[in-house]
């Protein structure tokens, strides 16, 4: 039995160099970056080497850059900061509705604290529409937060047309959650013209728990980690250096070959598109057709029950999702899908294949032909299909 890793959307391997970099901060190099001794030279030369490398990687300044624990908190950074920091001039904050839920329950969360909240929604591949986000526009907006891309079905916002919308329809800035892209597409904040971006190392084959918040020089924020002044004073704890190294290695890495990534993804991720919807009946492409992530493969998949699915494949050897990791779990319909119009059943045939790297011809072709006797025996035991 071959064995298929289509998860890289969870969580990628550690690159062999990522592995390297990390050792000597593991072992020997383990001072804190804020001693003034030589124990924290090179500790802290290492850290700021890493900033400007994850700079590089979505062209920013290396002073833009702030070390966090993961994309989640990089969001919770972004959405409550700006809003408890800004509280004066507004307290009205807009989202999609298919934000990641660390975006979705961040501003649940200041909700709660008195703050309004409008959610714009999408069409039917998940796109944000431009003129929804200007429509949900106030003089008391103080923040305007839509990924960048959706880990669930791939889709991609046309990031740079809303924050020129944002820009000049209001004072608000601009957040993306782009975990992801960076490393996977080419992101240029300039280019997108936020004022806050949020990344994780795990998406581009770097550490899990690493993750970073770009905010732009003049951006009013909230530290929400009272304590010392690391990380500028806006993230306080001691440094996870060796994490915090691995993530810089992996992003000058993702900075060099991203578009030979690109290139080696699409077609994988095209031919197994065509071959799970043309091969398979009542099974449907969720997201956008083609703007959409290199290696981000979505569909529902009718009189099927998901989890059943999934372990079914992991039996023939294939690691996939229903969603993303964090909805994964959940009992209930994506609010990802229900948003695009996905009925609460159907929603729960979701199969999500995320590819990466390592992925290969061999192992879409062999996905394709496991995967119609996994569909036809789960059917069988299904009533709806057996009333079809």
């Amino acid at each position: 039995m071959r064995e298929v890793y289509f998860d890289y959307g969870a969580a990628n391997p550690l690159g062999p160099e990522v592995v390297e970099a990390m050792i000597p901060y593991l072992k020997e190099q383990f001072g804190n970056p804020l001693s003034l001794h030589r124990f924290g030279d090179a500790p802290r030369q290492a850290v700021e080497d890493a900033r400007e490398k994850v700079a590089a990687l979505i062209e920013a300044r290396s002073n833009e850059i702030y070390f966090t624990a993961s994309g989640s908190e990089a969001n919770n950074l972004a959405v409550k900061g700006v809003a408890l920091m800004n509280r004066k001039r507004g307290n009205h904050i807009v989202v999609s509705a298919i934000e990641h839920l660390s975006v979705i329950n961040a501003a649940q969360t200041m909700e709660k604290l008195g703050f309004e909240v409008t959610r714009v929604p999408v069409d039917k591949y998940g796109l944000v529409d431009p003129a929804d986000v200007a429509a949900a526009l106030r003089e008391d907006t103080t923040l305007v937060s839509i990924m960048h891309a959706n880990s669930e079905i791939g889709t991609i916002q046309p990031v740079a047309e809303i924050a020129k919308v944002v820009k000049d329809g209001s004072k608000a800035y601009f957040h993306t959650d782009a975990v992801a892209t960076v490393g996977t597409i080419p992101v240029d904040v300039k280019e997108l013209g936020v004022s806050l971006l949020s990344l994780a190392g795990n998406q581009f084959y770097g550490p899990k728990g690493t993750g970073a918040l770009y905010i732009k020089r003049a951006t009013r924020i909230m530290p929400l980690i009272d304590g010392g002044v690391q990380e500028a004073g806006r993230r306080a704890g001691t440094e996870n250096v060796p994490a915090i190294v691995g993530l810089g290695v992996a992003a000058e890495l993702a900075k060099g070959d991203v578009q030979e990534r690109m290139a080696q993804l699409v077609p994988l991720r095209d031919r197994l598109i065509e071959r799970l919807t043309k091969e398979i009946d009542h099974v449907y492409l969720t997201g956008h057709p083609t703007e959409r992530l290199p290696g981000h493969v979505s569909v529902v998949v009718q009189y099927i029950e998901g989890e059943a699915m999934l372990l079914l494949l992991n039996m023939q050897g294939v690691a996939a999702s229903s969603g993303s990791t964090c909805t994964s779990r959940a009992l209930k319909a994506s609010h990802v899908l229900t948003a695009i119009g996905i009925e609460p059943g159907l929603a729960n045939g979701s199969l999500v294949l995320t590819l990466g790297r390592e992925s290969t011809v061999e192992e879409v072709d062999y996905f394709a032909e496991v995967f119609p006797p996994i569909v036809e025996r789960l059917r069988q035991m299904s009533p709806l299909y057996k009333a079809t």
